[in-house]
C-alpha cells in the first residue's frame, strides 16, 4: 500500500509594513532614508526601511509604517505625507509579507534614533541606487543560511551594503520616481 504524501501548506506569512521616506536633498538630487539595524535581531546590522511587524493595537499596516517610523527615527506621523501604496513583497527567508508606503518626509535637523535598534541613518541618491554601474554579485553568508548565496548588492558612498528585499523593493520605486511617476 502507498503512503498518501500529504502537501504541506506554505508557512504563513507575517504582517509587516516600512515605509520609503524620500526627500530632495541639498543638491536637489532625490535621496531615500535607509536604517541601519543594531546588531541585535534577524537584520541585525543591515541596511533596511523604518518599519516592522504589526503589532496588536495598529489599525492597518499603514499605521504600523508610521509608528514604527516614529520609533525608529523619530519622525512624527502628522509630518509624513503618503504618497502611494505599493506593492507587497514577501522576503524570502524570514517569513514577513511587507506592505510599502512611499511617503515624502522633511528630513530633521537632527534624526532620533531608537537606542540599540537603529545605529544610523544613510540617505543615498537614488540616481546612484538606479546606477547599473553601481550593481555587483557579492557572495554573503549569514547565521541564518546554511550555504553562502550570490546577491545583488550596491555598495553606497558611505560603504554600506544594499541587497536583499530592501534592494528589491527599492528598484521599482525608484524607476517610477525617476521617471516622474510620483512627484516628490
Amino acid at each position: 500500500m502507498r503512503k498518501k504524501h500529504s502537501v504541506a501548506e506554505p508557512p504563513s506569512r507575517i504582517p509587516s509594513a516600512v515605509l520609503v521616506p524620500v526627500f530632495r536633498g541639498d543638491d536637489e538630487e532625490l535621496r531615500v532614508v535607509l536604517v541601519v539595524r543594531g546588531a541585535v535581531g534577524l537584520h541585525g546590522g543591515q541596511l533596511g526601511l523604518p518599519g516592522g511587524k504589526r503589532e496588536p493595537g495598529d489599525k492597518s499596516l499603514l499605521e504600523t509604517a508610521l509608528r514604527e517610523t516614529e520609533e525608529e527615527i523619530g519622525i512624527p506621523q502628522s509630518e509624513v505625507e503618503i504618497v502611494a501604496e505599493l506593492t507587497p513583497l514577501d522576503t524570502r527567508t524570514t517569513r514577513f509579507r511587507v506592505h510599502p508606503y512611499l511617503a515624502r518626509i522633511e528630513p530633521p535637523a537632527r534624526w532620533r534614533l531608537a537606542p540599540g535598534e537603529i545605529t544610523g541613518i544613510v540617505t543615498p541618491r537614488l540616481s546612484k541606487i538606479a546606477d547599473p554601474a553601481a550593481r555587483e554579485e557579492q557572495l554573503l553568508s549569514f547565521p541564518s543560511w546554511p550555504q553562502p548565496r550570490r546577491v545583488d548588492c550596491v555598495t553606497l558612498e558611505d560603504g554600506h551594503l544594499l541587497w536583499g528585499l530592501t534592494l528589491r523593493l527599492l528598484d521599482p520605486v525608484i524607476r517610477g520616481l525617476l521617471a516622474g511617476e510620483w512627484v516628490v
